[in-house]
């Protein structure tokens, strides 16, 4: 959570620093613009890009089999991280002091806004008070008019139905011209919706009060929203020498207005408005070049995230190394399985000499095994299985046998994943896409007495090829394991041939159910014994004993998180390794649209 609130203000902050270069080219234009530029700077701080780039992900299209992610794509993306959704509970004796920051930088939060929110509304019921308390005053300004003895200065008070209130008396303080050039500086806020505007930068202020920058620019909205209208006053014929003595009249006989939402007329640099004022300086328009320069800033800044958002939410396809072969199934038949067949159970299937065959497999496994498991066009999983959110509840009940002939004769793992992927977009009408959120995770540290790894011996085992048979074994040969594939076992894990990325992998797909990240900073490749069974440290508990009439073949219910973590971290300890407690970035699968197919 912290991350992306750094990133939140990070961008605003960037962003507002734009806006102040803008100001700068325009500070001799209409004080409209710079109001305007820095109204858009305090809403950036209410809009995080990950809510554009949400939106654009609904305008998806069709990606080619090859993604590539371009570095400004990462570069958004990694700035516009959502906030945390998934929260999964870490064993307790591993919980660390880092893990209660969060909440107690919360609760200043929580106190810091009730304080700002407290003070805002105490000056607003008085307020109220003495609305309730004042008489109706005619007045030929088309708008509600009110006068009170307890009101300070002249303003606007409302945002859906303002009303304007007057001092009583105030029309025998003034002279005529002064009280009309009053009158029309208090029109134009109404005309201008500048209580709404103010009322949103408060919303900024409150839960935003502990950046500098928010109350900075509360003040620079104040500045312009009264040069504004000083500029529409004396260009509707008022004269400069009577509105600035009725602003400084004012000043002599009332109280400022105690809210920003309340506009006034003695707000802002009083000084330098008068001086403005009197000196009645020539306004330039904007020009074309300088119309076309708002525009296109403004239009690449909503753009960009929603393009970036529409690009990243693309139909997922594999992401494979490039020369990958992208070849299609040239025929394929999808029948659904008669309705007494057990959900969920894998009656067979598998990859024939030149041909796929699943054979009543629910579409929520076909897409674990196209999306994740064989995603790069071989079996290589990279960590723990993603969550796969969305879709409606039949693709996890109905089962579909799928026959499919590829064009060609490509490995079995580009059938299984990029092929099978092109096979439900075209036939489920399947679209999918990534997100990146940050949730929990286990980092993988190395102990202060340093690690003790043992480095693999040359040719200690064989890489993976699942697109060829594995030759007979000679009379007394023995067969050497398979690199970087964790060995089988449910109180152990083998991997030889492996990197410091195997073994966290590995690690995650011992249902620790968080992610692991290598943080040790070691190279190499390495082999790696970890027993989890009595006599190891900790013991899993044991499996429970299947129930009657379940499936032989299928896995014992998995052991809790919190035991595997005891284990494995004693484990890791005997080399000098360590897991700790961390957020990082988790990856989700996201199902946005999915039919069921017409047989054929």
């Amino acid at each position: 959570m912290l991350p992306s609130l750094f990133n939140h203000l990070l961008q605003s902050t960037l962003f507002a620093a734009l806006a102040g270069l803008l100001t700068l080219a325009f500070r001799k234009n209409r004080a409209q613009v710079r109001y305007s530029l820095w109204l858009a700077a305090s809403v950036k701080f209410l809009i995080p890009f990950s809510i554009l780039i949400a939106a654009g992900s609904h305008f998806a299209w069709r990606a080619p089999s090859v993604v590539v992610q371009s570095g400004l794509s990462f570069v958004v993306e990694q700035m516009s991280e959502p906030p945390v959704t998934v929260s999964i509970a870490p064993a307790v004796s591993h919980l660390s002091t880092t893990d209660c920051i969060p909440s107690v930088l919360f609760g200043l939060w929580v106190i810091g806004f009730l304080i700002v929110v407290t003070s805002w509304w105490r000056r607003w019921r008085s307020l109220r008070t003495v609305l309730r308390v004042a008489t109706p005053l005619q007045l030929e300004s088309g708008i509600e008019a009110l006068t009170s003895y307890g009101f300070g200065e002249p303003g606007v008070y409302g945002i859906l139905r303002p009303v304007l209130l007057l001092p009583t008396g105030i029309a025998d303080e003034l002279t005529p011209l002064q009280l009309d050039a009053i009158l029309a500086h208090e029109l134009c806020h109404v005309r201008r919706r500048d209580n709404l505007a103010t009322a949103i930068h408060m919303i900024v202020e409150a839960v935003f009060w502990f950046h500098p920058l928010v109350w900075w620019l509360g003040a620079r909205l104040m500045d312009e929203r009264e040069r504004a209208c000083d500029e529409e006053v004396l260009r509707g014929g008022s004269a400069p020498q009577a509105y600035a003595e009725g602003i400084l009249r004012i000043c002599e006989l009332y109280l400022e207005s105690p809210l920003q939402c309340v506009a006034g007329v003695t707000g802002a640099n009083l000084k330098q408005r008068i001086e403005e004022i009197m000196s009645h300086r020539a306004v330039r328009k904007l020009n074309a070049a300088k119309k076309v320069a708002l525009l296109a800033a403004g239009t690449f800044t909503l753009a960009l995230p929603i393009l970036i958002g529409a690009m990243n939410a693309s139909v997922v396809r594999a992401q494979v190394a490039s020369g990958l072969p992208t070849a299609r199934f040239e025929v394929a038949s999808i029948k659904a399985c008669k309705s007494d067949t057990v959900p969920g159970i894998r009656i067979g299937g598998g990859v024939s000499p030149g041909r796929l065959t699943l054979t009543c497999q629910p579409l929520m496994s076909v897409i674990r095994q196209a999306y994740f498991f064989f995603a790069n066009g071989r079996f290589d999983p990279p960590g723990l299985m993603p969550p796969i959110e969305g879709g409606p509840g039949w693709i996890d009940t109905d089962l579909y046998t799928i026959e499919a002939k590829p064009e060609g004769a490509p490995g079995e793992g580009v059938m299984r994943g990029p092929m099978t992927q092109a096979l439900l977009e075209d036939r489920f009408k399947l679209k999918m896409h990534r997100e990146t959120r940050e949730v929990p995770i286990y980092a993988l540290t190395v102990e202060k007495g340093g690690a003790k790894l043992t480095t693999a011996a040359p040719a200690s085992c064989v890489p993976s090829d699942i697109d060829h048979a594995v030759a007979p074994l000679a009379p007394g040969e023995t067969r050497l394991p398979i690199c970087r594939i964790v060995g089988i076992a449910r109180d152990a894990l083998n991997l030889y041939g492996a990197s410091m990325t195997d073994l966290a992998t590995a690690l995650a797909s011992r249902r620790l159910g968080r992610d692991v990240i290598d943080r040790t900073g070691l190279a190499g490749a390495y082999e790696f014994h970890l027993q989890f069974a009595p006599g190891s440290g900790v013991a899993l508990p044991p499996a429970p004993p299947p129930q009657p009439g379940a499936d032989p073949a299928a896995a014992p219910a998995p052991a809790d998180p919190a035991d595997i973590f005891l284990a494995i971290q004693s484990q890791l300890e005997k080399i000098g390794l360590r897991l700790e407690s961390a957020k990082g970035p988790g990856e989700f699968l996201v199902i946005d649209h999915v039919e069921r197919p017409s047989e054929n």
